[in-house]
């Protein structure tokens, strides 16, 4: 492996920046131009046109857009994403505390979705056209196919409130709230460092039911691609002559395909984290999980502009530097990446 040349590594982390400005630009402008009344979600539709007015000045929505723009700029700078209708409190001090519960319910769905979908993809592949292959093919169709809510839906139906094997809807039972002091703002981790194994159980509980549901549409895809991704290494001659040497299908699987198929993977991984992250709006509302998710539905319901685009680049952000860091990956890993560089 050889390392990545700075200037490489300099033109990807331009792309990286000019794709953020382009975000910035696109979500300030539709936040502008959506038929919404921010002042009027303020100070009310019955309020008086001058407060009305002095309202609109206060917040700068008189003054021509190109102006609200780089002052929007220069609050981002400062880590000021303005002030949220919904809740009265600065919209970056709401985005710290939703997006942690969306970061620890992306994360374990990820995790799920990576150990049952790369397996069942390397095997399906191995016994291609095998009753473990259609199994696994069928799976895939059926992740790809049916509508995460109504995974939701039907799953707090059978699992919580028929079997009661799951917690509810939200992050955790009421009268466990306020109980752990937030350090990383994962609540999972928290109630571990802080001693509360009883939290940490409860906890466990709300969030295994929507990860896994979240997850199976993000395994579909893994399984699909890994499968792809196998069968076209297992034609190739450097697998037809580990097999003639007497090497085991999963020995030749696990030293000669994976490593190939690594880099690849590795950008599946990343596009899913990313999807993850941003489709989990349907799961939270309909699990009632305190997420950005949720956060951002409730702002665009009254209309809360800084609100809905601070979530929008933030997720954005998220998204394009998670593949950024795959293509890093792949021009480090991957040889033919780094000749067609030169």
């Amino acid at each position: 492996m050889k390392e990545l040349s700075v200037a490489e590594f300099g033109r990807r982390l331009a792309h990286l920046l000019v794709s953020l400005f382009i975000l910035l630009c696109v979500t300030f402008v539709i936040g502008r131009v959506l038929p919404t009344d921010p002042v009027g979600a303020i100070v009310g539709e019955l309020a008086d046109p001058s407060a009305y007015a002095a309202m609109r000045a206060r917040l700068g929505l008189d003054l021509p857009i190109y102006q609200q723009f780089f002052l929007y700029l220069n609050g981002l700078a400062h880590g000021d994403f303005g002030t949220a209708v919904l809740t009265g409190n600065p919209v970056s001090a709401d985005l710290a505390q939703a997006f942690p519960a969306t970061f620890e319910l992306a994360t374990l769905a990820v995790i799920i979705s990576t150990f049952v979908g790369v397996p069942l993809g390397l095997v399906a592949a191995l016994f291609r056209d095998s009753f473990i292959d259609k199994t696994a093919r069928v799976v895939a169709l059926v992740g790809n196919s049916i509508p995460v809510f109504w995974f939701g839906i039907v799953g707090l139906v059978i699992f919580y409130a028929g079997l009661n094997w799951v917690g509810g809807p939200g992050r955790i039972d009421v009268f466990y709230e306020g109980l752990v002091t937030p350090q990383t703002g994962l609540l999972l981790i928290d109630s571990l460092l802080q001693g509360e194994t009883e939290i940490f159980w409860n906890a466990l509980g709300h969030i295994i039911l929507p990860a896994v549901i979240l997850a199976y549409a993000a395994m579909a895809y893994i399984t699909r691609m890994t499968r792809s991704f196998t069968l076209e290494q297992l034609s190739q001659d450097y697998v037809i002559a580990a097999r003639a040497k007497g090497v085991s299908p999963l020995g030749t699987i696990w030293h000669h395909v994976l490593p190939n198929i690594a880099v690849q993977l590795i950008t599946i991984l990343a596009i899913s984290y990313g999807g993850l992250l941003e489709g989990a709006v349907v799961t939270e509302i309909v699990f009632s999980w305190p997420g950005i998710g949720q956060y951002m539905t409730n702002a665009l319901m009254i209309g809360d502009m800084n609100a809905i685009v601070a979530g929008t680049i933030i997720v954005g952000f998220i998204f394009m530097l998670l593949n950024f860091l795959a293509d890093v990956a792949y021009a480090v890993f991957d040889p033919r990446m780094r000749e067609a560089a030169r």
